[in-house]
């Protein structure tokens, strides 16, 4: 009676240890990311006259600046830890072997680290900003100014990019312009507003990914949750370098939800306003279109939701053609791989592709420039990340059999 007892109390002993050794893992990794961030402030910004945190910015710059080989080992090692993981989570919520709740105390935990990270893989976020200090600060239309019109602003010395005039929908300095005012137009708090909009996208877009697949798809609610919330590049291209991708797409799927709710105007709105911070989500449109139309009937949301991914790959086709293919364009799919029934598909193409693209920073962090050879070696990796994605999709390996017992 006693052995009875106590195998099933060590057996569920066993398991909460193992989640807890994966998550403070986990947490290890999110807090490495959030210290190696910082190896890459421009050197023309200091974020603080604080000493202490002088010497630990200066610290930092010298393994990202000056031990360039030491750098790239550490990125490396980052993202490896963060697909393994994404890995194995995505198995144990195949398996159902986590819980709703234990994945958002991760999702939470380190993005409230990330929060507070530095913009390490893309200057994005400084145009931002400078965009919106356009309006709030020389009290001109940033549609007909450019940063090198105010060459005297500070910020120019840190930033890429200011030959542009601003280039995205209007509704983003709708979300932006109120975040300068709140900065006064000091860069610090001014910058940590900015990453927290965009932290709050990121969680809001998580939440309402959960209630949709609760209303479409209940068995996967949870593979669906992990596959956005865990994704390495999400979490580098949304938490860390702090694109507005993310807030495009959380009003995008904060519409996709209001939809499924019959709230056909504000869900239209919402769209719009999602559309209005960059163009993108525009082929969503006819996912309203035909819910619209079929107002009266059945909509099969499931099936609906399924065609997400294939609409939104015209925009990344696009904007590839249009300038050069960025990691974070993968953004626009990556992000709605959820809604796929098909879990097979949604993890390769949340995978593989956003792999290779993680590794294209790689040889500017060991190089410090763009210069040749390294266009070719991003193209090769691009190449290799699009024709493996592709390939897996046709042809399913043995990976398929991990997921293939709640694959319907």
């Amino acid at each position: 009676m006693l052995n009875f007892k106590f195998h099933p109390f060590g057996k569920l002993r066993t398991r909460f240890s193992i989640f807890n050794f994966l998550s403070v893992g986990y947490l290890i990794t999110i807090i490495f990311l959030f210290l190696y961030s910082f190896t890459q402030v421009d050197l023309n910004l200091t974020l603080s006259q604080w000493s202490v945190w002088l010497v630990f910015e200066k610290f930092f710059q010298q393994i990202g600046y000056f031990n360039r080989p030491m750098s790239g080992f550490f990125y490396i090692i980052i993202i490896f830890l963060l697909f393994i993981f994404y890995f194995v989570f995505l198995y144990l919520a195949s398996k159902n072997k986590i819980k709703k709740n234990q994945a958002w105390t991760l999702t939470i935990i380190s993005t409230l680290i990330l929060s507070f990270s530095y913009n390490a893989f893309s200057y994005d976020l400084f145009n931002y900003i400078f965009d919106a200090k356009i309006i709030t600060h020389y009290g001109l239309n940033p549609y007909a100014h450019k940063a090198l019109d105010f060459s005297n602003d500070p910020m120019i010395n840190f930033m890429r990019w200011t030959h542009r005039t601003y280039p995205y929908g209007p509704f983003w300095l709708v979300l932006t312009v109120p975040m300068s005012f709140l900065g006064f137009n000091f860069f610090l708090p001014t910058f940590f507003l900015f990453k927290f909009l965009i932290s709050a996208s990121f969680l809001g877009t998580a939440f309402y990914i959960s209630k949709i697949l609760k209303k479409i798809n209940p068995k996967s609610e949870l593979f669906g949750l992990s596959l956005f919330v865990f994704n390495p590049l999400i979490i580098i291209e949304g938490l860390v370098s702090s694109h507005n991708e993310l807030p495009m797409v959380f009003f995008a799927v904060l519409s996709l939800y209001l939809l499924i709710k019959k709230k056909h105007v504000i869900s239209f709105f919402s769209l719009l306003f999602s559309i209005g911070i960059k163009f993108a989500t525009v082929f969503l449109l006819p996912i309203h279109i035909y819910a619209l139309l079929k107002i009266r009937d059945k909509t099969d949301f499931g099936k609906l939701y399924n065609l997400i991914v294939p609409f939104m790959t015209i925009p990344l086709i696009f904007v590839t053609i249009r300038t050069n293919f960025q990691p974070w364009y993968l953004l626009y799919i990556v992000s709605f791989t959820p809604f796929l029934k098909n879990k097979y598909h949604a993890f390769i193409i949340s995978s593989i592709f956003p792999f290779f693209a993680l590794l294209e920073y790689l040889p500017f962090i060991l190089r410090g420039d763009w210069n040749f050879p390294v266009p070719d070696i991003l193209l090769s990796l691009t190449f290799l990340g699009g024709f493996l994605t592709i390939l897996l999709l046709v042809w399913k390996p043995f990976i398929v059999k991990l997921f293939a017992s709640n694959n319907k």
